[in-house]
């Protein structure tokens, strides 16, 4: 299953961002207000949102193919430099005026985030920009560039409604998996996709239930009742500290479903975990992996990357092993 994932395209389409680093050691409080003060002693960017699913891709020995829009700005460069430094194509990124990159500020003090700024715009692209991204999302297709299709979504707006069903209408047309990574804003607008990833908080907020599951037997129903309204081919919700459940469906019938335990971990930091476990599921989707392998992968993998502070992609020498460990007992 790992060599199949050599030489996999995987089109990525969603909001990408810089994630922005300021390390530093705190050994007291501000005088000015009851805060610490972090010691600056290193500034560090990093790829993130979706940019962060391509070097998952990447690190996983499939070829990445990332489509968004950036703002015409200085931040645009420092993505550009950044994408150039992981080898990562920049052909379906555009630049818009309309907008700003999106840049995620973490200050870190002693190995722990302090404080978090974001800087960024939330509203949808306009329709020219919108139908000048999907020509380049079917260019890419109609030259059989994609072995299968994500959408990251992070709600600022990349991911629109109509690009949506433009671009899941296109994947039909040739055969191409799609897999999802929602967000709240187009939560219901993911029909009729192969694979759909919700965390637990995500799954509770689209189906406006009262209470949170809180046995695997609720999260269950919860999850098939989300499968049919969205007509999902397989549906994986992440449980933090408790797994992953997946869940196979088609013609109304489940075919394969199951609770994944999480393995037990020292995490350090959740952030990019949904963005390795995304990577994973569209792989093993390319790959024609099974429903439960694609869960117990995903499961591995994400909670790899919570081992590391800050958003890191997953390490396919570590996966293997952990793998190799977990499937053949």
């Amino acid at each position: 299953m790992f060599n199949s994932f050599e030489g996999k395209q995987l089109l990525i389409i969603g909001d990408v961002m810089i994630d922005s680093y300021l390390w530093g050691r705190v050994d007291r409080i501000s005088p000015e207000a009851p805060v610490p003060i972090v010691a600056l002693n290193k500034r560090e960017s990093r790829l993130g949102g979706a940019a962060n699913v391509a070097l998952n891709v990447q690190n996983m020995g499939g070829v990445p193919i990332l489509c968004s829009v950036i703002g015409e700005d200085e931040k645009s460069e420092v993505f550009f430099d950044l994408l150039q430094k992981q080898g990562l194509n920049h052909e379906g990124i555009i630049k818009s005026e309309e907008r700003i990159t999106t840049v995620k500020f973490r200050v870190i003090g002693n190995n722990a985030q302090m404080l978090r700024v974001d800087e960024e715009v939330e509203f949808n692209l306009q329709k020219k920009e919108s139908q000048q991204l999907f020509k380049k999302i079917k260019t890419f297709v109609e030259a059989q560039k994609a072995d299968a299709i994500i959408f990251e979504d992070y709600d600022k707006g990349v991911i629109t409604p109509w690009l949506i069903r433009e671009v899941t209408r296109l994947a039909h047309l040739h055969d191409l998996p799609v897999v999802v990574d929602p967000k709240k804003k187009n939560f219901w607008n993911y029909q009729n996709v192969n694979l759909f990833k919700p965390n637990l908080k995500e799954l509770v907020e689209g189906l406006k239930l009262i209470e949170v599951p809180k046995t695997i037997e609720e999260i269950k129903q919860a999850l098939h009742n989300l499968q049919w309204k969205l007509k999902a081919g397989i549906a994986l919700v992440t449980l933090s500290d408790r797994g992953i459940y997946y869940s196979k469906h088609s013609n109304g019938k489940i075919l394969e479903e199951g609770h994944i335990p999480a393995h037990v971990r020292d995490i350090a930091d959740v952030s990019g975990a949904g963005d390795t476990v995304i990577s994973l599921a569209a792989l093993c989707m390319a790959s024609g992996a099974s429903a439960e392998i694609t869960a117990r992968l995903c499961n591995l993998g994400g909670g790899l990357v919570c081992e590391h502070v800050g958003v890191v992609p997953v390490d396919k020498e570590k996966l293997f092993a952990e793998a190799s460990k977990s499937f053949c007992r």
